[in-house]
């Protein structure tokens, strides 16, 4: 199993911008595909990015395209979620999420295909 520990998480005006780290530990990132999801309370914990092994697939939420971006270094262990022109409904607990794949090309959108997970980073957009 692998380790997911997000950072950069705050609080930030309408308009601005974060980048969210999800630093990996335990194993390397190579051969797992990477996600974001986000959550707010009540509400279920839904897909916003993903990224393949081999970086060379992404996949946004159609609410994120545009605005955010999915990257990876895999020689720090590290996924990125840059994310830009932030909107108030952008307002969740952000987690990454891994999961071991032998395709390189291969993104998941769905969280029941995800069984590493780490423990969320809040970001909160005021008006």
């Amino acid at each position: 199993q692998v380790q997911l520990v997000e950072s950069g998480g705050g609080l930030v005006q309408a308009g601005g911008s974060l980048r969210l780290s999800c630093a990996a530990s335990g194993r390397t990132l190579h051969s797992y595909s990477m996600g974001w999801f986000r959550q707010v309370p009540g509400k279920e914990r839904e897909f916003v990015a993903a990224m393949s092994w081999g970086g060379t697939s992404t996949y946004y939420e159609d609410a994120v395209k545009g605005r955010f971006i999915i990257s990876r270094d895999n020689t720090k262990n590290t996924v990125y979620l840059q994310m830009n022109s932030l909107k108030p409904e952008d307002t969740a607990a952000y987690y990454c999420a891994a999961r071991y794949t032998y395709s390189p090309a291969t993104t998941y959108r769905s969280r029941y295909e995800y069984d590493n997970w780490g423990q969320g980073t809040q970001v909160t957009v005021s008006s």
